[in-house]
């Protein structure tokens, strides 16, 4: 089993910045690629950002520039920077841990960006 903890979300003005977190703990050894997926009200979730452990990394269109993700092997966390925010990156946003056995999953943590 593997458990995902986030933290880092919050409330931040338009052009702000977040960095949120995911610390995994458990069976580690079996994570290859993790990331963070979002879901806003109304909307389809969307891949926002994902990481191999071999460092090569995948954004969504959307918020390529803007964001930035990158992984601590040695502390298993698996981090999101998130600058020049725009009130549609509100969501609630999920890390996703890939292994063969099938995904974890973080409980989410919420990101609101107002205008």
């Amino acid at each position: 089993q593997v458990q995902l903890v986030e933290s880092g979300g919050g409330l931040v003005q338009a052009g702000g910045s977040l960095r949120l977190s995911c610390a995994a703990s458990g069976s580690i050894f079996s994570i290859d690629a993790m990331g963070w997926y979002r879901q806003a009200p109304g909307k389809q979730r969307e891949l926002v950002a994902g990481i191999t452990s071999g460092g090569r990394t995948n954004y969504a269109d959307s918020v390529k520039g803007r964001f930035t993700i990158s992984r601590d092997n040695t502390k298993n966390t698996v981090y999101l920077q998130m600058n020049s925010l725009k009130p549609e990156d509100t969501a609630v946003y999920r890390c996703y841990a890939e292994r063969l056995v099938g995904n974890a999953w973080g409980q989410g943590t919420q990101v609101t960006v107002s205008s």
